[in-house]
């Protein structure tokens, strides 16, 4: 053997070794920035139908990536929204459901993958900044499941003592970095620009090295705050404002890609946790056409505004009509970037077909299902969507005004079968014309329920995992 080739051998070796004990890294392989508001309605951002506020970041976005105009989160309240994000599972699955507070006696487990975890296996750095809402014990912080970097505040912000209707429900609303409580009771006129200036900070720092980026946003869930510099920039008051200030930073966040020479390498993905919290009125968004909102599973609550972007990747100008959900944004970075979800069972799927702009790509889901709380309410495959009886909350005339909300009344709906191709707001009940669509709707709604249950049938499901719990 010659010396070279002993010296190429060794020093192949040598890599090898030292390789296996660092993840790998792709060229190319994406950024990924997910940008999740709270409580934003379908009808907030310009390209959507906004009125009363412009959102030109945003617009900019969709005109150079992808819209979708059927994006479906997995619970229509925010905790149990957030977990269904980063995991790609229905949240009653892993048994996070509602929105836990400072009271609660529960988080993510530690047996769950999220994201951020996802993705280091393959070397990427990553960051949260912003509401976390996932459980507020040490344990179950972010910096416990996957992130080098957390700045924000543990549970929503009207979880504090100036809640207008709570009296002394909530302790003092604690902002964390790191593991660290820093401060009580923050000015939450900050909470947008903090969030946005430190993301900035972590773009500019790891432009060189492939990173998840997650900035979760406060806003626009009531109370409403917004910086000074925004405030009356709109007509639709302060609701308006504070999404106004929103595209802002969604701006400062685009141009520092651009500035980094890393816009192309960058995927960006922007969307709201469930509908608005329609009894606070003219501090509410809308959700127009849309029926109902916050805390129901009609399209009101459950549909948001979705823009995705990554230039050269997804066609610019590009609409999607096709189901897609938060719970498919696990199972689609995972396929970007080559990383290994654990084996823990998911309901999301691969949508980057759709993504793409695939010629004739369809919806990877056979049905999609919408829950509230434990139970199976409601049941879409295709345009088809079957809601069966149940309950729900409906306002009471209009809603409250300028921070205050108005009251709700419990209301029933029988067995309804709407197309949401021809009826979007969910009028026109036609389950007597197509009793062949409820039955198999009503097939695939059982298939669900014998996995992770249905308390309206008294079904518990087979393949739940829990939460972590606390004494």
């Amino acid at each position: 053997m010659k010396y070279s080739e002993w010296l190429r051998g060794v020093v192949g070796a040598l890599l090898f070794i030292l390789m296996g004990n660092f993840p790998t890294v792709a060229a190319d392989q994406p950024n990924v920035v997910m940008i999740f508001t709270d409580d934003q309605g379908y009808s907030d951002v310009g390209c959507f139908g906004a009125e009363g506020f412009e959102t030109p970041n945003l617009d900019r976005m969709a005109t150079e990536g992808m819209k979708f105009t059927d994006f479906y989160v997995a619970q229509a309240v925010c905790g149990a929204s957030r977990a269904a994000l980063l995991t790609g599972c229905y949240p009653n699955r892993i048994g996070m459901l509602g929105a836990p507070s400072s009271h609660s006696n529960y988080g993510i487990h530690a047996d769950e993958m999220l994201l951020p975890e996802l993705v280091k296996q393959k070397g990427y750095t990553t960051a949260m900044y912003g509401k976390w809402h996932l459980g507020h014990r040490v344990a179950s912080l972010p910096m416990q499941h996957g992130f080098d970097d957390y700045f924000g505040l543990p549970y929503s912000n009207d979880m504090w003592p100036n809640h207008p209707t709570a009296g002394d429900r909530f302790p003092d609303l604690p902002t964390i970095e790191k593991n660290d409580i820093v401060e009580y009771n923050s000015d939450q006129t900050q909470l947008t620009s903090w969030y946005t200036e430190r993301a900035v900070k972590f773009i500019r720092q790891n432009r060189n090295t492939p990173f998840f980026l997650y900035v979760a946003h406060s806003m626009p869930h009531v109370p409403l705050f917004v910086s000074k510099k925004h405030e009356g920039v709109s007509e639709q008051g302060m609701y308006g404002d504070v999404i106004s200030e929103i595209d802002w930073s969604v701006g400062r966040i685009l141009q520092t890609l651009k500035r980094c020479g890393i816009d192309d390498k960058t995927l960006v993905i922007f969307t709201s946790d469930n509908g608005p919290w329609l009894s606070y009125g003219n501090h509410a968004g809308s959700c127009r056409p849309l029926r109902e909102g916050k805390g129901t599973t009609w399209e009101g609550g459950m549909r948001e505004p979705c823009i995705m972007r990554w230039p050269g990747k997804i066609p610019a100008g590009t609409v999607c009509s096709e189901l897609a959900a938060t719970i498919d944004i696990f199972p689609t970075v995972a396929h970007l970037t080559g990383a290994e979800p654990s084996g823990n069972k998911i309901d999301g799927k691969n949508i980057w077909p759709l993504m793409s702009g695939q010629l004739d790509a369809k919806s990877p889901h056979k049905a999609y299902f919408y829950y509230w709380g434990r139970h199976l309410q409601a049941v879409r495959s295709g345009d088809w969507k079957l809601h069966f009886p149940h309950g729900y909350r409906t306002l009471v005339g209009e809603g409250g005004k300028d921070g205050l909300p108005s009251a709700y009344k419990n209301v029933q709906t029988p067995l309804a079968l709407f197309n949401l191709k021809d009826d979007v707001g969910e009028i026109t009940n036609v389950a007597e014309a197509n009793p062949d669509v409820v039955k198999e709707l009503e097939l695939l709604a059982d298939e669900i329920r014998a996995q992770i249950g249905d308390s309206a049938k008294k079904m518990p499901g087979t393949e739940l995992r829990q939460p972590q719990l606390f004494d």
